[in-house]
């Protein structure tokens, strides 16, 4: 009796240990900012904001390149999927607000001091505000 007492136990033991943990909850916020190609703006490789960055956001996002949020309270969120995309964030939904600003809706994962965004839905695209490309050329080529 003991015996099958310990070999349950130790079943249960296994099967739990086994039994993946669960999903970590987002928070649901709506989050207004500026999308932007994470790769020039992290790096500071080239001015990577508004309308004199745009052509080469458009390349970088196709490419494969993470997308994100600059947030107007200043914080870069990544984004890890837009709306019911099941591919990844390289798809036409994402190049279609590259350089905008926009308010979104859709569910925050923090970890590390990082910031991940699951899109569920684009509210609103102002386009790109940022109209600099006098100021500072067209980049990556310049004027």
């Amino acid at each position: 009796m003991f015996r099958l007492v310990r070999w349950t136990a130790l079943l249960v033991l296994a099967a739990t240990a086994a039994t993946p943990a669960l999903a970590a909850k987002g928070e649901r916020i709506k989050i207004t900012g500026e999308v932007i190609d994470s790769w020039c703006y992290i790096t500071e490789i080239m001015f990577s904001e508004g309308s004199a960055h745009h052509q080469c956001a458009l390349w970088c996002a196709a490419g494969g390149i993470p997308v994100g949020i600059l947030g107007d309270d200043g914080k870069v969120y990544m984004v890890l999927k837009v709306e019911d995309d099941a591919t990844s964030v390289a798809n036409p939904a994402i190049l279609e607000i590259q350089s905008h600003q926009v308010t979104v809706d859709g569910e925050l994962y923090e970890r590390d001091g990082l910031n991940y965004l699951v899109v569920n839905q684009v509210v609103s695209d102002d386009g790109i505000v940022k109209v600099n490309h006098e100021e500072w050329g067209i980049q990556p080529f310049g004027e």
